[in-house]
């Protein structure tokens, strides 16, 4: 028998009264927290989940999400985490897709309108059976006549037991960021989760002694591995944020004493960005992931906050962790080793493995890796060839195995038939003493096919100058690398976890 939720379970028996989830002026021990997500799987059974059906879930990080995700793991169902972000025609597309038969959705802000959204959506998928609203007053019954969490799970005693599932099972279908068209639904088992909390927890040498600061997305594989599934297999603490904001995350490790934290490079950006100063000298561990930290950024958080920060690397399709830098052999600039179990290869295109320094696709083999898409056997296909996951990422690897991300293949730009990466140059840019942030894209051109542009944001209190920018690029460049136009820019846009959308500036500044 396998099921992620055995993991709660054993943290209740173990810790009952010790702080699972902190959130505000709320705090839900680990014996609440299993006795609220058995009531969760039983109302669900009651309502006629079977083992392997899909429950969509859209919801912040507020307690409701890892209870929620938790109940339906209990129940034997398959998570269906989705973007907070999503209007109702995308998740319309998301509940179709995953053949959702149960929706929880969080009822939102005024700014943030998401019941409003999820409903919309709702009406419009017949195999969609029933749509739950996490609502904010838990005296609510209807929910503009949706049924709420509250009423959902109130007269259901908790089940004793999870629902057996086995190794090979869905645990989580994690969709992907649609870069290459319509987003793709990552089929992750109940094996390749807990294998990667394991690992999690090995990596961040973990203890129930630890409190996690949570403002990672949980909808997204990055927080849910590395900081609920492996903070609960280990009974320690999660203390979840909403939305990132430097100086609530600063206090917040000051006053939570927080040990663990967790980051993508413009949350670490925006800590540097925070005039006040706190002291967070209980965090023993920093770790950013989902694109690369410029080793400018790196330098400076260390020198100013004392904690190192440590790399890792993967995508939703590896569940996510693939490489991890070890706190006693950590390469700055790179994402360190495959983690134990895994594999990584640098190949051509033809898929013949590369010598070490020569730069090429990354490609995985290990428990991590997903069973495949949901519905697409095809682009299945495409990237799964004889166990190994074909990443779309071009990367290297030292005489150490060290792997170091050079981009996206897709993001790279072709000028004049060279090829050049845009994470190089903006490791340059990174340097520059008035530029925040940096995105690097390749823009149509009739003599070069493809010109190279930067869009930078400068520093708070900097004034910089796109054409000066040009020149100093210039002498720090290649004379094919160094962007042709430099574009001064109050901020980039974000994805919910915090990657800057090229796509989004590629439409902006390619028409």
């Amino acid at each position: 028998m396998l099921n992620l939720a055995n993991t709660l379970q054993r943290s209740a028996f173990c810790a009952p009264t010790k702080a699972a989830l902190i959130c505000g002026d709320t705090t839900i021990t680990y014996q609440e927290f299993d006795h609220i997500s058995g009531k969760i799987a039983a109302a669900l059974i009651e309502d006629g989940l079977t083992p392997g059906d899909r429950v969509a879930l859209s919801c912040p990080n507020l307690p409701f999400f890892p209870l929620i995700y938790y109940g339906i793991q209990k129940a034997g169902g398959v998570v269906v985490p989705l973007n907070v972000l999503l209007k109702h025609q995308e998740i319309e597309y998301h509940l179709k897709d995953a053949h959702a038969k149960f929706f929880f959705c969080f009822e939102g802000t005024a700014e943030l309108p998401m019941a409003k959204e999820a409903i919309t959506a709702f009406e419009r998928v017949e195999g969609c059976q029933k749509l739950i609203v996490m609502a904010v007053d838990d005296q609510l019954i209807n929910y503009k006549g949706y049924e709420t969490l509250s009423h959902f799970m109130s007269d259901h005693p908790p089940i004793s037991e999870c629902v057996v599932r086995q190794g090979h099972d869905n645990a989580v279908i994690l969709y992907t960021s649609g870069t290459t068209g319509y987003p793709k639904g990552a089929e992750l088992t109940h094996s390749n989760m807990m294998s990667n909390a394991f690992i999690a927890q090995h990596l961040l040498s973990a203890s129930n002694d630890d409190r996690h600061l949570v403002t990672l997305p949980l909808f997204h594989s990055f927080g849910q591995t590395l900081h609920m599934n492996s903070a609960i297999l280990t009974g320690s603490t999660l203390v979840l944020v909403p939305r990132f904001e430097p100086t609530t995350v600063l206090s917040l490790i000051e006053q939570e004493q927080i040990t663990i934290f967790a980051g993508v490079p413009t949350m670490y950006i925006g800590l540097l960005g925070a005039d006040d100063e706190y002291d967070i000298s209980s965090l023993r561990i920093a770790i950013s992931g989902g694109s690369s930290l410029h080793k400018e950024v790196i330098e400076q958080f260390e020198s100013r906050f004392k904690v190192p920060i440590l790399e890792g690397y993967g995508l939703s399709e590896t569940s996510p962790i693939a490489s991890f830098n070890y706190a006693d052999s950590r390469v700055p600039g790179s994402v360190g080793k495959p983690v134990l179990g895994v594999e990584i290869r640098i190949v051509d295109e033809q898929g013949t493995p590369l010598n070490r320094g020569e730069k090429g696709e990354i490609i995985i083999r290990g428990h991590n890796v997903m069973k495949g898409y949901v519905d697409r056997p095809e682009e299945t296909e495409a990237v799964l060839k004889s166990g190994w996951f074909y990443t779309g990422d071009i990367g290297q690897q030292d005489e150490s195995g060290n792997l170091y991300i050079v981009d996206r293949s897709k993001d790279m730009i072709i000028r004049g038939g060279m090829n050049v990466y845009p994470r190089e140059v903006e490791e340059v840019f990174a340097q520059h003493p008035d530029i925040a942030m940096v995105a690097v894209l390749g823009v149509p051109d009739s003599l070069y096919g493809e010109e190279i542009k930067a869009v930078v944001v400068p520093k708070k209190g900097a004034e910089v100058d796109g054409r000066a920018l040009v020149q100093w690029g210039k002498e720090q460049c290649a004379s094919y690398k160094y962007p042709r136009t430099v574009e001064v820019v109050s901020s980039l846009p974000l994805s919910a976890t915090g990657k800057i959308l090229k796509r989004e500036l590629r439409a902006l500044f390619t028409h």
